[in-house]
């Protein structure tokens, strides 16, 4: 028995483990533990044999007879027990803080324990427990909670019953997470053998029941939903008809109905030849059209939360967020590798496709700038979020955003791994950017050498007198208005020390000065105001909590909206520079937003007066805007240089100078002016801290950009790593193969909008608060499948498209029209006995028919276009308005009652607002972008079929489809009738619908047959 001697005052010195070590008796015995002999590591190894049993002494060396007793009625956790921790613990063990690495908000964490003394809780021995221990006070320097009131007796012996009750804690996943089957790396199963007779597969509690008629496939999805099936004693329903097959085929891959040409063609290829080659060649067709990028990039862009407006209360327009659009629907047209496509999305500013990070800003921003600073970092804040968490909803399918306050109640997703992404996201910003071509060195070469040709034409214009100015710019005529990009003053040449440029009015807010210029007279002409040569600039005020606005912007000779200056004065305010020395001027620019291209007219000063002063006492008024025109209205096309009095000789070299000048500022702007793409601004990213319960005000410790900890490949970048690099890693780490989450989540994608529900029905939740997979295997068999094809996408859709499950019927609706189709009056009966599959799967989740369901409202409007012969299939460029969208700062936008040729192209292409629904369409479950939307509800509501017979659009429709049917059917009632039916049934009427619809047509008009036939179930479902 060996023996560790310490002094008192020594012991009381070292941390509390070393102390419950040494207790016992201070001069005494420690039980158990014995000294290493001399050596090289003798007081590492004394240190672990005191750590190793330090919990047994602990438990040993307590009184447990002063505990109080334990409650001797049954204890709820709910109820009894998390308020106590809630109150008492939470604070030092809780979402927040573990001390001591004890945490008593989870339950895998609480019954772990603290590292020093585990475990805390021993189910069953409440007077063993150290939890007890401490909290009864039993443990010097070890009191829990070490502040405020104490815990009661009751208190102590309720947490005492519950302990020796068996520490019961409803599961709150944080014990599984680890094990979750998302969590687990893809591995690909193995296809089951399933043949023509899959009955030896079927349980034996389901031998008796009789297995519906189907042919199943060789396609290895129907292996596995057969499998499981036949485990119900279920099979596949019977194939749909050629009819229902194609119309299927076309609104799920392009969005669009076939044509009855189109129909009857397949009709022939599949009744006379191999049906499965008819459907094949039919899906590839379909996979290689322009239209199937269109139909894809609308379930894409409900995904990403994609809209043309900031959201908020002002809710402004982004008039070039489209380049992003057109980027998804080409992506799915090449069918571009699914890694490729992420990583575009996130730095596709360092792959060379600009617009594809459109993805990152495509959400709501509140752009109303306030100088509180909390405001300021709480909208920082709040962009992030959308950034970060969009990224892990879209591609991992998971709730990143609940563990930006605190750790993830249900997945293993730590705050820091929530700050870790956000740092990936460090240096985004929101807002539009130029989009340079391939050539832009050379354009940047040819703009130099314009400006040096301008300068030598500007130099030469200098010797010819102005338009006479005296005083304050006075002149026979009133000058243009002011622009938001330059605008020079000229006057007489003056000395000045000081210049001050005082605004009285502006087109709203506060004024905004972008740069302010002053230049000295004759050749070599300089601009005097730069900071950069010593002038200093003061103001009245500026606008605060804005780093891109403050004063220093005024002269630094950087241009540009995120460059400049605000006054905090609404629409007023002075700036003053001071140059380095007494100059002579004989001009002043100032702009409000000259970058490449300007973009704003708020803030704009329209009243202003520019003067000088060699004292800083004595000011002379130089310039006003007094002998402009008033901002808005028409420039009277004057020009800078009178020929007045001169000889001809001279008057045709002015006449030619200013040719030249006009020529060359036009060519300088034709090579430096390139188109603006909203698709984000990059910075260099400032340092990224945890921020206390998501409080912005509250940051903790700093957080270096990664990924998740818990799953996928591991991913650490230093705090230091420049912005592309980090959205380039974190793009790397979402398309590795190693990532459990991308290619499941993905193809579930896919499942989900081919057959209404995903594998996964939460196809943006694969956490442990989300769905469980219907059929795992499959859905591992079509992740493993998905990488090994390198990432293509079309392979998963024709694998889905070409099997016999897709291909089944859909409803006794169907079927009932095929019955109709040969001739037969009475609904087809299935021959079945024993279980109905109505009662073994109601929900259709082992997929034993085709799921019917009514078309979202894109495809709806655009097949009623499609019908009515008013389609126009232009793609891509700037959206088509649905709104009228009204005021200059907060946006009201009003739905359009008249629609014209413009109105016509796809529904995809809508310049879409965010919050605001077509007044028609809106009533279709269309998702207002404010948020991202993985999956659409299905309404049905009154409201949808009085706008499908009521509403401006519908009424124009179903009067050109009436036009349209007249002119191919001629004016015979019943030759109309059957024209409509082709078109938009895509079969014969019965003869009772023949009867009925030729009767409406004579009382009401074709136009009211036609709005009657938008509005039928038959139209309005894919079956």
């Amino acid at each position: 028995m060996s023996r560790v001697f310490s002094s008192a005052p020594t012991a009381n010195r070292w941390p509390p483990l070393s102390r419950l070590a040494a207790r016992g008796n201070l001069l005494g015995v420690t039980p158990n533990l014995s000294l290493p002999r001399p050596g090289k590591h003798r007081l590492v190894s004394l240190l672990a044999g005191l750590l190793s049993g330090a919990t047994a002494m602990l438990a040993a060396d307590v009184d447990k007879s002063k505990l109080p007793s334990a409650a001797s009625r049954p204890v709820d956790f709910t109820k009894d027990i998390k308020p106590l921790f809630e109150s008492k613990c939470y604070s030092c063990h809780g979402p927040d803080k573990q001390k001591g690495q004890l945490r008593l908000d989870r339950k895998a964490d609480a019954l772990k324990g603290g590292d020093s003394h585990a475990p805390d809780i021993i189910p069953g021995k409440s007077a063993d427990s150290p939890l007890i221990h401490f909290v009864a006070g039993l443990v010097p320097d070890m009191k829990m909670p070490p502040k405020g009131e104490p815990l009661s007796s009751g208190q102590i012996g309720l947490l005492r019953a519950w302990i020796d009750q068996g520490a019961q804690w409803p599961d709150d996943g944080s014990g599984v997470s680890a094990k979750h089957w998302a969590w687990e790396p893809v591995k690909r199963p193995a296809v089951p053998s399933v043949g023509d007779d899959v009955r030896s597969l079927i349980s034996p509690a389901a031998k008796s029941q009789r297995l519906l008629t189907s042919s199943p496939t060789q396609n290895p999805i129907d292996r596995f939903l057969l499998a499981k099936l036949a485990e119900k004693g279920l099979m596949f329903s019977p194939s749909a008809d050629a009819r229902t097959l194609v119309r299927r085929l076309y609104f799920t891959t392009i969005g669009l109905p076939p044509t009855p040409e189109e129909v009857a063609a397949f009709e022939r290829e599949f009744q006379t030849g191999n049906r499965q080659s008819a459907i094949g060649n039919l899906v590839d067709k379909l996979l290689t059209s322009p239209h199937f990028g269109e139909r894809w990039a609308r379930h894409w862009l409900d995904v990403v939360r994609f809209a043309e407006s900031n959201g908020y209360e002002t809710n402004g327009t982004r008039k070039n967020a489209w380049p992003y659009r057109d980027w998804v629907i080409r992506a799915f047209n090449s069918d571009m590798p699914y890694d490729r496509f992420i990583a575009e999305q996130l730095a596709g500013d360092a792959l060379g496709v600009e617009e594809a990070t459109g993805f990152i800003v495509g959400g709501p921003t509140d752009v109303v700038k306030s100088p509180d600073p909390v405001l300021t970092a709480n909208q920082r804040a709040e962009d992030l979020n959308d950034f970060a968490a969009t990224t892990a909803s879209a591609f991992l399918g998971l709730t990143l955003h609940c563990a930006r306050c605190h750790n993830h109640k249900f997945d293993p997703i730590a705050t820091t791994d929530y700050y870790a992404v956000v740092a990936c996201f460090a240096g985004v910003q929101h807002g539009e950017r130029a989009v340079k071509p391939a050539n832009a060195a050379e354009l940047t070469a040819k703009a130099d050498a314009l400006r040096a040709q301008l300068a030598v034409v500007t130099r030469q214009l200098e010797r010819f007198e102005p338009v006479a100015r005296t005083g304050t710019n006075a002149s026979a005529r009133l000058r243009p208005p002011v622009t938001r990009g330059l605008n020079l003053e000229r006057f007489a040449p003056v000395a000045a020390k000081f210049l001050r440029f005082t605004i009285a009015e502006t087109t709203q807010l506060e004024p905004c000065i972008d740069e302010l210029e002053a230049f000295t007279v004759g050749t070599g002409s300089r601009n005097v105001a730069l900071a950069g040569a010593g002038a200093k600039a003061t103001a009245s005020s500026t606008l605060p909590g804005y780093a891109i606005h403050k004063l220093a912007h005024v002269n630094d000779g950087l241009y540009g909206n995120d460059r400049s200056w605000i006054s905090n004065e609404r629409g007023k305010g002075w700036v003053q520079i001071e140059f380095a020395k007494t100059e002579t001027i004989d001009r002043v620019q100032w702009s409000r937003d000259r970058d490449n291209v300007p973009r704003y007219n708020d803030r704009l000063a329209t009243r202003y007066r520019i003067e000088v002063s060699r004292d800083g006492a004595a000011w002379q008024t130089v310039a006003t805007s007094d002998d402009r025109q008033a901002f808005g209205g028409k420039a009277p096309g004057g020009v800078t240089y009178s020929a007045e009095g001169m000889a001809p000789a001279e008057a045709a070299r002015l006449a030619e100078l200013l040719a030249s000048r006009k020529k060359l500022e036009a060519d300088i702007a034709a090579v430096t002016t390139f188109p603006m793409i909203y698709a984000g601004k990059f910075v260099k990213p400032g340092d990224t801290f945890r921020m206390h319960r998501g409080d912005p005000m509250q940051p903790r410790e700093k957080v270096g950009p990664g990924a998740l900890a818990s799953f996928g490949p591991k991913l650490s970048l230093p705090a230091e790593a420049p912005d592309q690099e980090r959205r380039l890693a974190l793009a790397k780490w979402l398309g590795s193969p190693e990532n459990p989450l991308t290619a499941r989540v993905i193809v579930n994608r896919l499942w989900h909008y081919h057959f209404g529900t995903g594998l996964v029905d939460t196809p943006s939740d694969f956490g442990l608060n989300g769905g469980r997979p219907s059929h795992p295997e499959l859905l591992d068999w079509l992740a493993s499948e998905l990488v090994a094809s390198g990432w293509k996408l079309k392979h998963i859709h024709r694998l889905i498209l070409t099997s016999g499950a897709f291909a089944q019927a859909g409803s006794a609706y169907a079927l009932r029209f095929t019955a109709y189709e040969t001739g037969k009056r009475n609904s087809v009966k299935r021959k079945e006995s024993g279980a109905d599959p109505r009662l073994v799967d109601s929900s259709n989740r082992l997929l034993w028919h085709f799921p019917a369901r009514r078309m979202e409202a894109e495809p709806l409007r655009d097949a009623m276009l499609a019908v009515s012969g008013k389609l126009d299939r232009t793609m891509g460029g700037p959206g088509f308005d649905l709104f009228e969208a009204n005021s200059n700062y907060v946006k009201v936008y009003n739905s359009r009652a008249d629609f014209g040729p413009a109105e016509s192209r796809r529904m995809v292409y809508q310049s879409k607002p965010r919050t605001e629904l077509d007044s028609t369409f809106g009533a279709f479950d269309c998702p207002d972008a404010g948020q991202v939307s993985p999956k659409r509800t299905s309404s049905t509501t009154p409201l949808q079929a009085l706008n499908l017979l009521n509403s401006p659009f519908a009424v124009q429709q179903a009067q050109f489809f009436a036009e349209r049917v007249e002119r191919e059917a001629g004016q015979a009632k019943d030759a109309q009738v059957k024209r409509a039916f082709h078109l938009i049934f895509l079969r014969e009427p019965v003869k009772e619908e023949l009867v009925a619809s030729v009767k409406l047509v004579e009382s009401h008009g074709l136009p009211s047959l036609c709005r009657a036939l938008f509005n039928a179930n038959e139209f309005l479902t894919v079956f």
